[in-house]
Parts: structure tokens; C-alpha cells; sequence
């Protein structure tokens, strides 16, 4: 794993979007000279060309991003791969198309660019296949030894049975120390020898600290040989949030937030949040303002209700505020007062409603919210007083995701199905935290462009 601004990132889609940007911009200049091939006009390889091959490559990089080809645990075959690449394709002549026209000067040659689509094409279609076929290789996997075989180990298997789940680790086996007892099933390994020699002997490149009671049997100084040595050392719940993107509540424990990397803000992140919240905001309702037009009238010619829907929700430091939405639901929906969550197939929810909520377009009201400050563009999602009520008392640290401004859109969002219930809030809590914990403006942008992705796609929405 490589980590950018706190935030993890496969080693593997790090190279590969690397070759896959270099694949774009030679395509540019390969596109070009067969375009000019045989003929009197020469392609001119100087500064102009370099210029247009890297706006060609990170268009189609980010249409690609779109796309959601560099999510970590996309379970897609082969087949839905190529898909999304080729569909990824199409979107970038699509914007490259409006560039073009608003950038005269950065035009390609309708030759050059049909014959650099295509090249492109066919090479990342190439080495997609041969990626996949990597990830599904254990070969090139980092050989990790878990030490202790009780509850805590036994997670690791629980939470991580998918084979998309384990991709770029594999277990080598889990180390029994005395008084433990054993609840994994596999690969035990007896502490007869040293943790050093052991780690020697299985090639270990990791070791994830799984221990029920460190008091009794933590061998610390082997550990420290270990390190000593070359050899990673990581407690369980860092190991969770690498491989997960999010942090396990279950074993949490205090002390973790305090001394862990994270869960800090300083003046400079929450101007350069602030500044980053406005520029996305007013770009978003540039773009949006035609399907804000539609989404007005058909509301109007369905029900002739009201437009706008206002709720209180709770927002940083659990300060209360209005959030505006696009009326999706009956005028009558909550005709008892009695506050509900949002189901699937909830027969609330209008025609026009149900197209607005699987399309997201419902949200976009709250540019507004952000404008004012009430909330952010990427945050944890706003919830209502009386279910942040209800769901700080049975689940532990869920008060902790209001020490940040709600978003439009965030890491839980993206990562989680809509939530009508309270496990669904446990599991959503997990995905706040780390973005809480990890926030950076790069993780914003990441998290914008994958939302894009599942507009897109129309997942998320309900």
C-alpha cells in the first residue's frame, strides 16, 4: 500500500495508473504519425503536441476515474472491465469534445484523435487483462503472519473472506501463544522457535498483532526484533483500516483515537476545506442548472407541492441547521409526525422522486447549505436529531462523526448502499471515521470523482 495524504492506495493501481497514463500520451504521438504517415505533412513533435497528449491523458484518466476503474474492490469480471474502459473512453471524446470547443488551440486532428482513441483502446484493454489476471495472482502478495488465534484473529477471516477483499496480502498462517484459545481454523503455526526465525523460514513481509491479552503473553522483544530486521509490524486495527477504508469499531478502543495518525485539523485545512467547499459548490451549480430547471418543473406538474423540502439535521459540533432538499417524497409522508427512515420501494416517494433520488439530483439543493456553511461539500451525510439521538446511545463512538461538517457527498456514501436501518448506520459510522480520521483535500477529490462514478452507474440512490 502506498499512502498519499494519509490515505491508502494499492501499490498495484498506483503502477497502473501510471502505464496507463503513459499509454495515453504516446498514443497522442503514435495516433499522429500514422495519421501523417506516407503523406507531405509531417506531425510536429515539439512542445505543442507534448501539451495536448497530457490533456488528452488526464481527460481520459478522469473519465476513467468516472468510470470506477480504480476502486480497490470493484468485483467486476473481465467482461465488466472492459466495459467500463470502453465506456470510460466514450465519456472522455465527450469532454474532450466541449475542451476543444471552449480551447480551440488544444484541438486534435479528427484523424489524430480517432486513431489515438482507438491505440488507447486497445493497449489499456490489454493491460487491464493482464491486471486483473495479477490481482488474482498471489504471487506478488505481501506474506503476512498473524500473532494470536482467538476472536480478534479469527475477524481477519470474517471480514475478509472475499477474494476481492484479499487481494495484494495472504495469510501464512496465525501464531498460537499459551492460554490462547483457538477459534481460527486454519494455518496454525506453534511458537517454538522466535517470531524472527519464523518470519525467516515463511518469507514474512508483515506482522499483524492479534493478541487477545497483551498483558500476559506480548512478546515484545521479539517483535522489536523483528522490525529491527526489516519486518513490518502493525496492530490489527491499522491493518483494518489499510485493507478496508474504514475503522472497526468492534475493536476500538479510545487510547487509538488519541495517539493514532489522524483526527486533527488545523487552521490552514479548514481554510483550504472552506475555499475548496465554494469553488466546488458554485462549479456544481454551474453544471447542474439545467437539471435543476427540469427537476423544478416536474415537481410542479406532478402535485403542484412545494419544491423544496426543508429538515433539521445535525451538523458539526452537533449544532443544529436546515437542510434543503428537492421534494422526492408525498407532501403527507411523515403525516404522524413520526420520523422514518427511507426504505426500499418506499411508496412515499413520487415518480419524479424516485428518478431524482436515483439520480442524486434531489441533493443538489444543499449547495445552498454549503454556501452558507452549514455544511460541507464532502463530509459524513446529515442525519436527523432524533435518530443521532437514538443511534449515539447504542452505538459507541457514532457521536465522534459530528466533530467535522456533514457533505453533500462522502466516503461512507460511496463505499456503502443507502442505510435504512441501525446496522446500516454501524457500518456507515466505520467509513466516517476514516474519513474523519483521514481527511485531506486530496481524499475530497477522490471521493468526488467516485461519486461521479456511481451517478453514473445509478448506484447509491433509493
Amino acid at each position: 500500500m502506498v499512502r498519499v495524504f494519509r490515505h491508502y492506495i494499492p501499490t498495484a493501481f498506483v503502477l497502473l495508473g501510471v502505464i496507463e497514463a503513459l499509454i495515453l500520451v504516446l498514443s497522442v504521438y503514435l495516433g499522429g504519425a500514422l495519421r501523417f504517415w506516407g503523406s507531405d505533412a509531417a506531425i510536429n513533435y515539439d512542445g505543442t503536441l507534448f501539451a495536448k497528449s497530457l490533456l488528452f491523458s488526464g481527460v481520459m484518466l478522469s473519465a476513467m476515474t468516472f468510470m470506477g476503474l480504480y476502486q480497490r474492490h470493484m468485483r467486476e469480471g473481465v467482461e465488466g472491465v472492459l466495459l467500463r474502459v470502453a465506456a470510460g473512453l466514450v465519456l472522455g471524446l465527450l469532454l474532450l469534445s466541449i475542451v476543444f470547443y471552449l480551447l480551440p488551440s488544444a484541438t486534435l486532428g479528427r484523424g489524430e484523435l480517432a486513431l489515438s482513441s482507438i491505440i488507447a483502446l486497445v493497449c489499456i484493454i490489454a493491460v487491464r487483462f493482464l491486471f486483473v489476471r495479477y490481482l488474482d495472482d498471489d504471487t506478488g502478495n505481501r506474506r503476512i503472519l498473524v500473532l494470536g488465534v482467538g476472536s480478534r484473529a479469527m475477524a481477519i477471516n470474517n471480514l475478509l473472506r472475499r477474494k476481492t477483499d484479499q487481494r495484494g496480502f495472504t495469510i501464512v498462517g496465525y501464531v498460537k501463544f499459551p492460554g490462547e484459545r483457538v477459534m481460527v481454523e486454519q494455518s496454525i503455526i506453534q511458537h517454538d522457535v522466535t517470531l524472527l526465525e519464523l518470519s525467516a523460514k515463511h518469507q514474512i513481509d508483515e506482522i499483524v498483532v492479534a493478541i487477545e491479552d497483551r498483558r500476559k503473553s506480548f512478546p515484545m522483544h521479539e517483535i522489536v526484533d523483528c522490525r529491527m530486521s526489516g519486518v513490518d509490524v502493525v496492530d490489527l486495527l491499522t491493518f483494518f483500516e489499510r485493507q478496508t477504508g474504514k475503522v472497526m469499531i468492534d475493536i476500538l478502543n479510545p487510547s487509538w483515537l488519541v495517539f493514532s495518525d489522524g483526527f486533527k485539523y488545523g487552521a490552514m485545512r479548514v481554510y483550504s476545506k472552506r475555499v475548496f467547499d465554494i469553488i466546488a459548490s458554485l462549479l456544481l451549480l454551474l453544471l447542474s442548472l439545467p437539471a435543476i430547471v427540469v427537476t423544478v418543473i416536474a415537481i410542479l406538474l406532478e402535485d403542484r407541492g412545494p419544491i423544496l423540502y426543508r429538515q433539521v439535521r445535525v451538523g458539526e459540533n452537533w449544532k443544529l441547521f436546515q437542510v434543503l432538499k428537492f421534494r422526492s417524497m408525498r407532501v403527507d409522508a411523515e403525516g404522524d409526525g413520526k420520523a422514518q427512515w427511507a426504505v426500499k420501494n418506499d411508496n412515499r416517494i413520487t415518480k419524479v422522486g424516485g428518478i431524482i433520488r436515483k439520480l442524486r439530483i434531489d441533493e443538489l439543493p444543499q449547495i445552498v447549505n454549503v454556501l452558507r456553511g452549514d455544511m460541507s461539500f464532502v463530509g459524513p451525510r446529515p442525519e436527523r436529531p432524533v435518530f443521532v439521538e437514538q443511534l449515539s446511545e447504542s452505538i459507541d463512538y457514532y457521536s465522534e462523526r459530528h466533530r467535522v461538517k456533514p457533505g453533500i457527498t462522502g466516503w461512507a456514501q460511496i463505499c456503502y448502499p443507502y442505510g435504512d436501518s441501525e446496522k446500516d448506520a454501524y457500518e456507515k459510522l466505520q467509513f466516517d471515521l476514516y474519513y474523519v480520521k483521514n481527511y485531506s483535500l486530496f481524499l475530497d477529490l477522490i471521493i468526488l470523482f467516485q461519486t461521479a462514478g456511481a451517478v453514473l452507474w445509478g448506484k447509491g440512490g433509493r
